[in-house]
């Protein structure tokens, strides 16, 4: 009979490498500083562009990382993609700013999707949503989820008796989610 060599698993180190400064270190306590710390950046590109600036619990940016690069008027974004940077930095929030191109600042239904989803996601994760800034043009007018009172935090309600729980219950929608 052969000896099975041991079951190895490889070891690897995930690292936040710093870039060049590009923005600035001044506390952002409204739209209008995460404005002015990547706003002229962004509209100076030609595609949809969505960062995330990644905050200390005083509102001091940390970092400001670029998540997606699409085409002119969409970009694809997965949540996934908003966290690395923000569990990395050890942030205790994040500000997403992307821009429009075409000058036009009314939000897409996808950007009220995302919004709305990475809403849920941070008040599961720890790691506050403090904005989501939409600017565009030349740089003079934004568009502000929190403004605009859209930031609206969802409510979990989890139960602490686990006799409380329903198993089958859970386990009858995970089937039909797999009918579909």
């Amino acid at each position: 009979m052969q000896e099975q060599e041991p079951f190895k698993l490889e070891v690897v180190s995930v690292r936040l490498v710093k870039d060049a400064p590009l923005f600035s270190d001044h506390k952002i306590t409204s739209p209008q500083d995460a404005v002015k710390v990547v706003g002229d950046f962004l509209c100076e590109m030609d595609r949809e562009v969505v960062c995330v600036i990644n905050l200390k619990s005083d509102g001091t940016p940390i970092n400001c990382n670029i998540v997606s690069i699409g085409a002119i008027n969409q970009t694809i974004a997965e949540p996934r993609e908003f966290f690395k940077s923000s569990i990395l930095s050890n942030a205790a929030g994040m500000i997403m700013v992307h821009n429009h191109p075409s000058g036009e600042l009314v939000p897409s239904r996808q950007d009220v999707l995302i919004t709305h989803r990475i809403l849920e996601l941070t008040e599961l994760m720890g790691i506050r949503l403090a904005d989501h800034v939409i600017v565009g043009g030349d740089n003079s007018q934004y568009f502000s989820f929190s403004e605009k009172k859209l930031l609206q935090y969802p409510s979990f309600s989890f139960t602490a008796d686990y006799n409380e729980l329903d198993f089958g219950k859970t386990a009858m929608v995970a089937e039909k989610g797999k009918a579909r």
